[in-house]
């Protein structure tokens, strides 16, 4: 457990909070912490937490998620699902380990928002899957480092095998790059229809997502494409 994940904070508020995360972290052998854009005072007020100073010491800043999960071949965004229309697999915490052994799943990032406002729905269409964890209606969210040590839990109790095959799985940044090569094919045989750049990008990136493509499959995917758009008639690339 202690190799194949990472927890990801997104813009996190509390610097007691990114502490107790980091504690939780430590209950459960976890090591690898990524901050991604904190709040200026936030950081720097960040004390260490009983038994996890390594991990604060050690703690990887990013200015942006796609930094943050660029090494990772599986990431896991928690939300409570409250005003959210979503299009990843969701997936009740009690049923994530399960759901893992099906997806030989690699590095995984644990996606975690800040405390105001949770993930944003582009962060959340940035990962592979969407966690929540089952809670009553009239309270649907946890606190954060309750969250983060309630799914540190559930994994430590059912840990996975980490394979050959499951490193074979693309990256994080190997998908975006094969969802580049599909959106200029795109553009140049001008198939927009109805949609957005950006959600031709979501949906290439679900869809790959749901695939679950070797690194190997997915350079054939890539290569596919590019020389596909090079070979356009010019005449269809400048209609």
């Amino acid at each position: 457990m202690k190799e194949q994940f990472c927890i990801v904070l997104v813009r996190p508020r509390d610097p007691n909070n990114i502490g107790a995360v980091a504690r939780a972290m430590a209950n459960f052998g976890l090591q690898d912490l990524r901050v991604v854009d904190p709040f200026p005072p936030t950081w720097q007020e960040v004390v260490s937490a009983v038994g996890a100073h390594d991990i604060l010491t050690h703690a990887k800043l990013f200015s942006a998620l796609p930094q943050a999960l660029a090494d990772c071949q599986t990431s896991l965004a928690t939300t409570s699902l409250k005003n959210r229309q979503l299009h990843q697999t969701m997936i009740a915490l009690p049923d994530l380990p399960a759901w893992l052994e099906k997806q030989n799943p690699g590095k995984t990032a644990l996606v975690f928002g800040n405390e105001k406002t949770g993930l944003s729905n582009e962060d959340i269409e940035l990962c592979s899957a969407a966690v929540h964890i089952p809670t009553t209606a009239k309270q649907p969210s946890v606190n954060l480092a309750q969250a983060v040590i309630l799914l540190c839990y559930e994994l430590a109790r059912r840990p996975l095998p980490f394979s050959a095959h499951s490193a074979a799985k693309a990256t994080f940044e190997q998908t975006e790059l094969v969802i580049q090569e599909l959106e200029g094919l795109m553009q140049a045989a001008h198939l927009k229809a109805d949609f957005s750049q950006k959600q031709r990008q979501d949906l290439l990136r679900s869809l790959l997502n749901k695939s679950n493509f070797s690194k190997n499959e997915l350079f054939f995917i890539k290569k596919f494409a590019k020389q596909l758009a090079q070979v356009l008639p010019q005449e269809t690339k400048e209609r």
